[in-house]
């Protein structure tokens, strides 16, 4: 069903770095690329669906250190920069652009925070026609004090391999999976339910990547971004965890998302989870009547081959 291109990539700090490039294609010149969230991968299969049975040719890109592209040597999601992912990004499009005219770049929570810096970056080169952000991660869903103690990271710390002492909350996990609350069946080992540990150099990453975008990016192309309506902070897992975000405030999303360009769609769905496209059914229904609202609107029928 899908074909598997492994993307060798310059060494890290860590050693052999790779991506993964998974394609599905109609022959169409249209295409669009999936990045994945954090402690995440590649695996929603309905996702690719949605945009093959509209003639427009399906890539997911698993990062580097996650999924498919996890090698043993390696600490799962652990980078020093956001720019560290650009390299893959760069090498995706450029592949997917010899066969294609047109490319939507499709991402969620931390996907969407890299790829709006990254959209910002290659701007004015006409690399991507639209930009969707699934509950993209523009703020940290902590109290105001822990998100200044995050911002005071600095060298050494913010250079630390250490895991941060926050706990394991497996609400969400329970929330998604068919074997727990849910309804959704992936690998537990690609992504477990405790979700991945949090280190100090990666949350440094993060904070700066957010602060950046805080200031204001100029991406050049129409950008959609999907929200839940609602926001939930707990830790154990609790029926209403299936019909809102337990992982990012809605709120900061929304106050955040006309900070990426000039031209932001900004729509909130009535009981989604954090994966958006994960909610139950009739969240899933508007998140793919927003889809097809949007691509009519701004990128002309969302059927045109």
């Amino acid at each position: 069903m899908y074909d598997i291109t492994v993307l060798p990539m310059p060494p890290d700090f860590e050693g052999e770095v790779v991506a993964t490039l998974i394609s599905r294609r109609t022959g169409s010149r249209r295409a669009v690329l999936y990045v994945h969230g954090f402690t995440d991968y590649f695996f929603q299969d309905h996702l690719a669906d949605y945009y093959v049975q509209r003639g427009i040719d399906f890539y997911a890109l698993d990062l580097r250190k996650y999924g498919r592209s996890l090698l043993p040597h390696q600490t799962r999601g652990l980078i020093r920069s956001i720019t560290d992912y650009f390299p893959e990004i760069d090498e995706a499009v450029r592949l997917i652009r010899r066969d294609h005219d047109e490319l939507t770049v499709n991402a969620h929570s931390t996907g969407g925070l890299i790829t709006a810096l990254w959209a910002d970056r290659v701007r004015g080169r006409g690399l991507m026609q639209g930009l969707v952000l699934n509950s993209p991660f523009l703020d940290l869903n902590v109290p105001a004090p822990l998100r200044l103690a995050a911002d005071l990271l600095r060298t050494p710390l913010s250079y630390s391999r250490r895991a941060l002492p926050l706990g394991i909350s497996t609400a969400y996990g329970q929330s998604l999976h068919r074997t727990e609350q849910g309804e959704w069946d992936y690998d537990l080992t690609l992504k477990p339910l405790v979700g991945f540990s949090v280190h100090a150099m990666w949350l440094a990453a993060v904070r700066r990547a957010q602060r950046r975008l805080h200031r204001g990016l100029a991406v050049d192309v129409p950008v959609l971004v999907l929200a839940s309506s609602t926001g939930l902070r707990v830790r154990d897992f609790v029926p209403e965890a299936r019909s809102a975000d337990i992982v990012l405030d809605p709120e900061h999303i929304a106050r955040w998302s006309t900070a990426i360009g000039p031209h932001v769609t900004c729509v909130r769905i009535q009981d989604g989870v954090h994966d958006l496209v994960l909610s139950a059914e009739p969240a899933r229904k508007q998140v793919f009547a927003e889809l097809d609202r949007w691509m009519n609107a701004y990128q002309g029928n969302a059927n045109r081959p």
